[in-house]
C-alpha cells in the first residue's frame, strides 16, 4: 500500500478511535432532540461532527466535506469525505451497544474508501473499491485488519436477513431467512460483508449512511442493489439532506431475485 492510502487509512483509524473514546463516555447518558425529518440528534452527534470536520480540514487541504449534521450539499470537489459522526443515535441514547462512526472518501463523487468503527463492539471495518474510477487502490475488505468476505451459503431458517424499521412489510409467509433488526444502517450492511447475514434492506438511508459501507460491502464480494435511484456519483451543488436511497444488499448475485419479491410492499 503506497503512502497516500496509508495516510488515508491511518487518518480514519486515528480519528474515529479518538472520537469514539469520547462518545463512549456519553453513551446512554445524553438526551436527544428530534430533527425536522423525525430522526434524533444529540450534542454528542454535533461534537463528533465538529471534531471529524476539523481533523479533515487540518489534514486534507482542498478536500470537500459532506456531513449529516452540517454540510449537506456536495461541494463538487474531486476528493470529498462523507461523514456520519454517529449512525444509530436512537440506540446510542437508549444504551443499546450497536452504533457506529462512518467515513467514506469519494473520488469524483463516488466512494473508493470506507471506514466504519463500532466503539462498543471494538470493531473497525475498512475497505477499498476502485470500481470504474481508474485509481490504483489497494483491494479488499477488512475487520480489525483481517480480511472479510460475504457468505456463499444458500438461504435457510438458520440464516439471517436484516430489516430496518420501515421495511417490515417484507415479512411474509415463506420468507427464506430469520429476520433481525439492528437499528443502524451501516452496521446492517456490514454484517453482510462479514458473512454473518445473507442480506439486508434499508428503506430510507441517506448518502452518509451508505458511503462507508458501500465500499466495504462490494470489496467483500457483496452485491449492492439500489431500489429507486443510484446514490453515486453525487451531483455537484445538490443538497442531500432530504434524499433517500432505498437499498438491498445481498451476499452474492444469485440472491437478488430470491429476496426482491418480498420487498414489493415496502414503501420506498
Amino acid at each position: 500500500m503506497n503512502d497516500f492510502w496509508t495516510t488515508i487509512l491511518d487518518f480514519a483509524q486515528t480519528t474515529t478511535t479518538r472520537v469514539g473514546k469520547q462518545l463512549m463516555q456519553d453513551f446512554g447518558q445524553v438526551q436527544a432532540d428530534q430533527k425536522a425529518d423525525g430522526s434524533l440528534v444529540t450534542q454528542a452527534d454535533k461534537w463528533a461532527d465538529r471534531e471529524i470536520r476539523d481533523a479533515i480540514a487540518s489534514t486534507f487541504s482542498g478536500y470537500g466535506i459532506l456531513s449529516e449534521e452540517s454540510d449537506q450539499s456536495f461541494p463538487g470537489t474531486e476528493w470529498c469525505w462523507v461523514i456520519d459522526p454517529l449512525d444509530g443515535t436512537t440506540n446510542f441514547t437508549r444504551g443499546i451497544p450497536i452504533w457506529t462512526i462512518s467515513l467514506g472518501l469519494l473520488y469524483r463523487g463516488t466512494p473508493i474508501f470506507g471506514y466504519v468503527y463500532a466503539p462498543t463492539l471494538n470493531q473497525a471495518f475498512h475497505g477499498f473499491w476502485a470500481g470504474s474510477s481508474g485509481l490504483a487502490t489497494p483491494t479488499g475488505a477488512f475487520l480489525n485488519h483481517h480480511p472479510i468476505h460475504t457468505s456463499i451459503d444458500s438461504p435457510s431458517n438458520n440464516h439471517f436477513f436484516n430489516l430496518c424499521s420501515r421495511s417490515t412489510a417484507a415479512i411474509k409467509n415463506g420468507f427464506p431467512c430469520k429476520i433481525r433488526m439492528l437499528g443502524v444502517a451501516s452496521y446492517n450492511f456490514l454484517t453482510v460483508a462479514t458473512g454473518a447475514t445473507l442480506g439486508g434492506i434499508e428503506a430510507t438511508p441517506k448518502v452518509w449512511d451508505l458511503a462507508g459501507a458501500w465500499v466495504i460491502v462490494q470489496a467483500a464480494g457483496g452485491v449492492w442493489a439500489s431500489l429507486k435511484s443510484e446514490p453515486f456519483p453525487l451531483s455537484s451543488g445538490e443538497d442531500y439532506s432530504d434524499r433517500s436511497f432505498p437499498t438491498l444488499v445481498v451476499s452474492r448475485p444469485e440472491l437478488v431475485p430470491v429476496f426482491q419479491p418480498f420487498l414489493d410492499g415496502v414503501k420506498i
